[in-house]
């Protein structure tokens, strides 16, 4: 039943009284005052894109001021828009101006190249803040305890930098473990069990060993500890006799009186710092060409190439009763050890790395004792001079040996005054020793 009344053409509800069905009719639209809304760039209208035809030509497109309100709800759909999107119907979506914020124009590409120069200063400057830290906390760590400004009556300068590098018997710091470990005995004090002249100069390198049974005399001196002048006696006596009387001051003074080649710079370690570097870097590889055992010493080596650790790097060094050359067979293995010591050593692999350089510097600073005037560029110096030896970038020699007085090795005095004037004069050095 229809309630409306006939004819009813206001375009609401069902029931005409016409005939035929209805066509679409136009909806009465009240139109409220839109939002305040701020201003939009005009957008062009998007392409229409082909389709059927609209079934209903009659109903004209909603009116669009932003978006459709009525009673105050936006429905956002009146547009066709998909939300978010500036596009029309059927239109691609748009991404938004910039990262996460519609509407902005995107920000300045990154300044890769302003960012590799902040990120070499910042290393740059950890790099300088570090090696001075190091310098100065390896610097705090040296022993500078020889005063060679004591040694009088000195042989005039020479062009090269020389080094007296010794190797003392001292059980410093050691327990009665590792006394036992390594052989050492537990005699009281120190006394040189290894002395070497390093000649540092620009036509080349040399090495040579002073046999501690050099016979050698004891000149005129002042007391390291009394300050009182001793006058020159005519005594003979082994070389290490001169260290175990007044130490390395006169040790100096008597290596210099029968040289006649000023000593620059002074360095000793003992038998525990030498182990201790020794380890520290992981062991020293070592070809040793004949085989030998020693029971003082520790020593018990197989002919080859080998890696040696602490302990037995020692015995190595300090064995001499299985030669029969006793004391210049164990001058030449010292040679060769300390060489090969500085060779691997003194690498960029170590220096660099600080894992290895740390456990190295501590292992060995605070054992070594050397001059007053010595720092740890001359310290590295030395070390590159052996590791030079050890390449072939110099000579590695005995002391020249002419013969023997009561048991002391006698040197050869026109070989010597050759081999230092070479040396003073920064002359290649010719003079080969035992």
């Amino acid at each position: 039943m229809n309630d409306w009344p006939e004819g009813r053409e206001d375009g609401y509800g069902r029931g005409s009284a016409g005939a035929q069905p209805e066509g679409a009719q136009r909806m009465r639209h009240v139109q409220r005052p839109p939002r305040q809304q701020p201003p939009r760039p005009a957008v062009p209208p998007p392409a229409r894109r082909p389709g059927p035809p609209s079934p209903a030509p009659s109903v004209p497109p909603q009116q669009a001021q932003g978006h459709d309100t009525y009673g105050g709800y936006d429905s956002g759909y009146n547009t066709g828009q998909v939300y978010g999107s500036p596009a029309g119907p059927g239109g691609p979506a748009q991404p938004p101006s910039g990262p996460g914020r519609p509407g902005r124009a995107p920000g300045p590409a990154p300044d890769w190249r302003k960012r590799i120069k902040v990120g070499s200063i910042v290393l740059v400057s950890a790099l300088v803040v570090t090696t001075v830290s190091t310098y100065f906390w390896a610097d705090s760590k040296v022993r500078r305890e020889v005063d060679l400004s004591k040694v009088i009556e000195r042989p005039k300068e020479g062009d090269c930098t020389t080094y007296l590098i010794v190797g003392s018997d001292s059980r410093e710091g050691m327990s009665d473990e590792e006394k036992k470990k390594l052989h050492t005995g537990s005699a009281e004090g120190k006394r040189t069990d290894s002395m070497m002249i390093l000649a540092k100069c620009s036509s080349g390198n040399t090495m040579i060993s002073l046999p501690r049974d050099s016979d050698v005399e004891i000149p005129s001196f002042v007391g390291s500890q009394s300050g009182k002048k001793f006058p020159a006696q005519g005594r003979r006596v082994k070389l290490n006799a001169a260290y175990a009387e007044d130490g390395p001051e006169l040790l100096v003074r008597t290596v210099e009186h029968n040289t006649g080649l000023r000593i620059d710079h002074y360095a000793e370690i003992g038998f525990a710092g030498f182990a201790n570097i020794v380890d520290a870097l992981g062991g020293v590889e070592l070809d040793i060409e004949q085989g030998f055992k020693d029971e003082k010493s520790g020593a018990d080596f197989q002919a080859g190439r080998q890696t040696l650790n602490g302990e037995q790097s020692l015995a190595f060094v300090r064995t001499r009763y299985a030669f029969a050359e006793s004391d210049l067979q164990r001058t030449k293995n010292q040679q060769k050890f300390l060489a090969a010591l500085a060779s691997q050593a003194a690498t960029p692999t170590t220096v660099l790395n600080p894992f290895e350089l740390y456990p190295l510097l501590g292992a060995g600073l605070d054992t070594l004792i050397v001059d007053k005037d010595m720092g740890l560029y001359d310290m590295g110096q030395m070390f590159f001079a052996m590791k030079g030896v050890n390449g072939g970038d110099g000579v590695s020699m005995n002391m020249p040996i002419s013969g023997q007085r009561g048991g002391n090795l006698v040197w050869d005095k026109a070989k010597v005054q050759q081999l230092v004037k070479q040396i003073q004069n920064d002359e290649k050095v010719t003079v080969r020793g035992n």
